[in-house]
């Protein structure tokens, strides 16, 4: 089962990292969990402890082989955010607030009309923003230097 791209790209994602959500279809249908990852290239989803597959790991240097459980992706159609309010699947839809600010809300047949939070996890960043300089910054002197300037003639073009 090697990668393979995804024929149609979603482009709007209405499901996010972190999001409560449960499998409409497949073998674990029925039972909810947390998007673990969401793969856009493929249209895909990781639900943490759902979707199971065995994978055969040959032994090599530094870990030891075997037999292990690991979750496969599910694709974006088979899983549902569930809604706060009633605990069933429902759809997603955006909406705003007095205040002008967009959030998700539960929308469909038994459905509450409930706002959808943004999951916490998303507030975190993967990769710390670096706090010091590094090797190919730009020093702030040459950012601040004044290169160009109309009136004194300094840095116009020969044409």
């Amino acid at each position: 089962m090697g990668w393979k791209a995804a024929e149609k790209l979603i482009r709007h994602w209405k499901i996010l990292r972190g999001d409560n959500v449960m499998i409409i279809r497949g073998k674990d249908k029925g039972e909810t969990g947390l998007i673990k990852r969401v793969i856009r290239s493929q249209n895909r989803v990781i639900v943490e402890g759902k979707n199971l597959v065995k994978k055969h790991i040959k032994q090599g240097e530094g870990h030891t082989g075997g037999i292990f459980s690991i979750e496969a992706p599910l694709h974006v159609s088979n899983v549902q955010v569930v809604d706060p309010v009633t605990r069933k699947p429902c759809k997603v839809g955006y909406k705003y607030l007095e205040d002008g600010t967009k959030v998700r809300f539960a929308r469909g047949m038994n459905a509450s009309g409930a706002v959808i939070p943004r999951p916490e996890i998303l507030k975190e960043r993967r990769k710390p923003r670096p706090t010091s300089p590094g090797p190919k910054d730009t020093p702030i002197e040459l950012v601040l230097e004044k290169t160009y300037d109309e009136k004194a003639g300094i840095g116009m073009p020969d044409l």
